[in-house]
């Protein structure tokens, strides 16, 4: 029933009626990512999920993470278009749990907005529950928060967190990387959700909006710029199971670049040199730098410029796991070693976001005339 228009909290911009409708548009996509191990189905105070499969572990420990889209979101909404934005915020929360080797078991995510339009933000949820679904993931809850006189009446932001597992004798990090190891990347399906501030910034800058044709691009501005983030879980785990013991860490490529993220998973006192003649960056790193008559090389702290995945495996394993990776669909190929000691001079990204990781520089020049 929708609310009366004396209700006070309808004339404080309000709407509970609208939001009862777009659980309703939402509840057959989500209950879509539920096995046996959800109990109580949509719509309860919390989510409950059965983890009596835990006693099969030896050691079970429990893996977690949470993250939103950023300012991807101003472009989805400046085209009105929805349901790509789901699959960001899943790439970049289930993701990050893969990392350590973990199995996602469950995610909940959060929508703050300042008028619940029932459809939009069933498209949201949609696409947060089928890229749960492709990475083996329940949704197992949410909540949608209106928020007038906060937020515009077309902004919402997006957030989740995750729950995965993993064997402690499993966990895959910088303990178990050797001298010689290979590095190897995995392929970004575009900008994913990371350096969007930046992104806007040329955009704005150059007069463009986003209903604009981008010539270079194949499509509009828009479409281009929301190109949903690629995702790793499943391909991941399954080449972590394929080849016992030669994946020894993984790298999300996300803010903070590739040299600052491959540092953070690399040991102390060891270094690696990530070779730009291996892979050419998807033509949007390019048509946004030339835009901003600025380098490839200048943007490589903020955008991924082609590498979404770093995987550090045995020398030994490194062509069977580049054969596993492009079986599943995901382009990957060799772009540095791990060394230990004898670090050459010059400047390396040393760590990042407080771990005192390796050392990790991008060396020579971009492959196809890349500037």
């Amino acid at each position: 029933m929708a609310a009366s228009p004396t209700d006070p909290y309808s004339a404080a911009g309000v709407d509970t009626a609208a939001g009862d409708l777009a659980v309703e548009l939402m509840k057959s996509s989500v209950k879509a990512t539920h096995g046996p191990e959800v109990l109580g189905g949509v719509g309860g105070f919390a989510g409950l999920f059965d983890a009596a499969a835990l006693r099969d572990y030896r050691r079970p420990l429990l893996a977690t993470s949470t993250d939103g889209v950023g300012t991807k979101v101003a472009i989805a909404q400046a085209i009105d278009k929805h349901d790509t934005i789901g699959q960001d915020l899943v790439g970049m929360v289930v993701d990050d749990i893969v990392v350590v080797g973990a199995k996602p078991l469950f995610m909940t995510d959060y929508i703050a907005c300042g008028k619940v339009v029932p459809q939009r933000i069933a498209d949201i949820v949609r696409g947060i529950a089928e890229a749960c679904a492709a990475t083996g993931t329940a949704l197992v809850g949410g909540e949608t928060a209106e928020h007038p006189g906060l937020l515009g009446p077309r902004d919402y932001d997006v957030a989740g967190a995750a729950t995965g597992v993993v064997e402690a004798d499993a966990i895959l990090g910088a303990e178990r990387v050797n001298d010689g190891d290979a590095v190897i990347a995995i392929a970004s399906s575009g900008l994913h959700s990371n350096g969007f501030s930046l992104v806007r910034h040329i955009v704005t800058g150059a007069g463009i909006s986003y209903g604009d044709n981008a010539a270079d691009l194949g499509t509009t501005w828009g479409e281009a710029l929301l190109e949903p983030t690629r995702l790793y879980t499943l391909p991941l785990l399954r080449l972590i199971d394929a080849i016992p013991g030669a994946v020894h860490a993984l790298s999300h490529v996300t803010g903070g670049g590739i040299a600052a993220n491959l540092a953070r998973v690399l040991p102390l006192g060891s270094w690696a040199e990530v070779d730009r003649s291996t892979w050419s960056p998807s033509p949007v790193f390019r048509v946004l730098s030339d835009i901003a008559g600025s380098t490839l090389e200048s943007a490589e702290g903020t955008w991924n410029l082609g590498i979404g995945f770093l995987a550090v495996v045995s020398e030994t394993a490194k062509d069977a796991a580049l054969a596993a990776l492009t079986a599943e669909g995901m382009p990957a190929w060799q772009v540095g070693t791990v060394h230990v000691g004898g670090r050459p001079a010059g400047e390396f990204e040393q760590g990042a976001k407080g771990v005192d990781g390796g050392a990790v520089r991008l060396v020579g020049a971009y492959a196809d005339g890349a500037k």
